[in-house]
């Protein structure tokens, strides 16, 4: 058997292979709520073969959206929509299920990126105040957000919890506590984005203690049957900024809190960002972290052939990978790397006939 489609667990989750489609921004909800688009969307990847599916950035409060058609979990309204979506793709799909949940702070209010993606005035109707930790906005021509104080900084902290109940509800097998990106958690994490003087900012301790507070109170609030990890970027890819030295403390402090995997990626938080992008570019931060602690850490970036996913589980370079746009151009790439790799995937039985001619024993019926 490949190294790829063995199982693995993250916790008390076990996946039946390596492969993990992350989280994918749809940018097609309406006022938070899913539909059926995301019925459609979610339901073809529960059939790709892989063995985790993640749903997009999913926001815990309406002005911590990226965009004002982002998916959310702050309501009845929310639940109810997700919930529809959940029953469809279980109904078809033994997949495991997790969701991201983030908040994207003063990245928030931004068009859809085929609309432009930029910053949405706060007084235009699909536009909102946004907040960060420091009066720092992430494009340099756009207002300033609002400086959250110790007691908005509760609240969020409060809202992930709220949201991370409703997923627990909602059935989901895993939640990703979304640090990476540019987004809210990040923000607080970089020095470039966090220069408050309080216990928000200032020192290492100091810029974690969001992320951290998040974790722990999301690891509280639901069971243990419940995977919860954190995805990080590991570098802003600017001098001076979030680097892979800081994530491997993160990365340890939240070991010794109980965190079940990390999910490696990087950059998103600056515009400056110079980013040497090339074929699993960022499997050096998954494997440099990966050396500091013992949770499986989740490798991606650009990795896109079967023989290199095998390659960089092989080499010990991450526990599980990522494949994201990948994974949208080809839903049945898992199919593609188990014949590739003379290995073997699991259909559902209405797919049993596909199998090509000359590919010996592809398909195990379930």
């Amino acid at each position: 058997m490949s190294q790829l489609f063995s199982p693995l667990s993250l916790g008390p989750l076990t996946l039946p292979n390596r492969i993990v489609i992350p989280p994918m921004c749809q940018y097609s909800a309406e006022d938070g709520r899913a539909n059926d688009w995301h019925a459609m969307h979610l339901g073809n990847l529960a059939q790709s073969g892989a063995g985790l599916l993640i749903l997009e950035a999913t926001a815990v409060e309406p002005r911590g959206r990226i965009s004002w058609a982002d998916l959310g979990l702050w309501d009845d309204a929310t639940e109810a929509a997700l919930a529809q979506v959940v029953t469809s793709v279980r109904r078809w799909s033994p997949m495991p299920l997790g969701i991201q949940l983030g908040h994207a702070g003063r990245k928030a209010s931004s068009a859809r990126p085929w609309e432009g993606g930029g910053q949405i005035p706060a007084d235009d109707a699909r536009g909102w105040p946004v907040v960060a930790p420091s009066p720092r906005p992430f494009h340099a021509g756009d207002p300033a957000p609002q400086v959250l104080d110790e007691a908005d900084i509760a609240g969020i902290v409060a809202a992930f919890v709220a949201s991370a109940v409703r997923a627990e509800r909602l059935g989901f097998d895993l939640i990703e506590i979304h640090g990476a990106h540019g987004y809210l958690l990040h923000q607080f994490l970089s020095p470039l984005s966090n220069q408050r003087t309080d216990g928000y900012g200032g020192s290492l301790p100091n810029r974690l203690r969001l992320l951290v507070e998040v974790f722990d109170a999301v690891r509280e609030a639901v069971s243990d049957r419940i995977a919860v990890g954190v995805r990080l970027s590991a570098s802003d890819w600017v001098e001076g900024g979030w680097d892979v030295t800081q994530s491997e403390a993160l990365a340890q402090i939240l070991e010794a809190r109980g965190c079940n995997f990390l999910h490696v990626s990087s950059a998103g938080l600056d515009e400056r960002q110079k980013i040497a992008v090339g074929p699993g570019y960022q499997v050096p931060f998954a494997q440099a972290i990966k050396a500091k602690v013992r949770m499986p850490v989740i490798a991606v970036g650009l990795i896109t052939e079967p023989e290199q996913a095998e390659s960089i589980l092989r080499h010990n370079q991450a526990d599980a990978v990522a494949l994201a746009r990948a994974m949208l151009y080809d839903p049945r790439w898992p199919w593609h790397a188990a014949a590739a790799l003379g290995d073997s995937v699991v259909p559902s039985p209405q797919y049993l006939r596909c199998e090509p001619r000359g590919v010996r024993n592809l398909f195990v019926p379930r």
